[in-house]
């Protein structure tokens, strides 16, 4: 393994499992002194010892002042910010537009699109100080197409993307990139293998994703390797987004809507 990021402070949230913890421990691996955030003290701090991350904070990301006192933690202790993977994201809100409410719109949202920049406005002003950084934005395939009932979701994924095309704009000029990865029908909870086989079968390249298939192109956006690279959207989904086909199985099926 290269050692690419020595002296380099990475921030992930929602690292506590999943892709997050994936993305975390590979830039633990490449040298990096890695700060790893999750909403359960209990899980951030776990996940920590499992990735030989540096450092775990239990924050909201939602809450200005919890992701305030994160940042705060971060310059006190490493004076710098080199990468932020805004990954912190609720992805179990499926709920049919009919039977949405307010509530649910503001707390899907608020991780999901106001998290990410919260934490992406601390980050930016000490990265345009320092005249360098990456910020990295987990996007979904719901941003550019839909899922049966995920219209918060898919809006807050959507926001994702022209938030990440209008602070690359804006923090090019102080040597800050800004990108995002859009991850397919990742493994990241248990699911029986059956079923993760029946579902892997819409992927064209015959099964689901893991979190470590996500881990390696996150990482290279970090890396030198992409210093042209800002304002993109790199898809990372065996090829789901490509086709044209039926789906053999959809997670929100017709029996789930409400009858009216």
């Amino acid at each position: 393994m290269q050692k690419r990021f020595e002296d380099h402070v990475v921030l992930v949230t929602g690292a506590g499992h999943g892709i997050g913890l994936a993305v975390a421990a590979r830039f633990a691996e490449e040298g990096a002194r890695v700060v790893i955030n999750d909403l359960d003290p209990a899980r951030a701090g776990q996940a920590a010892r499992t990735a030989r991350a540096d450092l775990s904070i239990a924050a909201d990301v939602s809450d200005k002042s919890q992701v305030d006192a994160m940042f705060d933690r971060v310059e006190e202790k490493y004076g710098r910010l080199d990468v932020l993977v805004n990954n912190a994201g609720n992805i179990y809100a499926a709920r049919h537009f009919l039977e949405g409410d307010e509530q649910w719109w503001d707390q899907v949202l608020g991780v999901n699109l106001k998290g990410a920049y919260l934490c992406s406005h601390r980050a930016a002003h000490r990265m345009a100080r320092q005249r360098s950084g990456v910020i990295l934005n987990m996007s979904s395939g719901g941003a550019t197409r839909a899922h049966r009932g995920n219209v918060a979701y898919d809006a807050s994924k959507g926001g994702i993307e022209a938030m990440t095309r209008a602070m690359a704009l804006d923090l090019a000029p102080y040597g800050v990139r800004v990108n995002a990865i859009v991850p397919g029908l990742i493994r990241t909870y248990d699911i029986s293998d059956e079923d993760a086989a029946l579902r892997g079968e819409v992927v064209p390249m015959g099964r689901l994703g893991t979190p470590e298939d996500l881990a390696g192109p996150t990482v290279f956006l970090a890396t030198d390797d992409a210093r042209y690279i800002t304002g993109a959207c790199l898809v990372v989904d065996g090829g789901v987004l490509v086709q044209q086909r039926s789906v053999p199985l959809d997670t929100f099926p017709l029996s789930r809507f409400p009858r009216i």
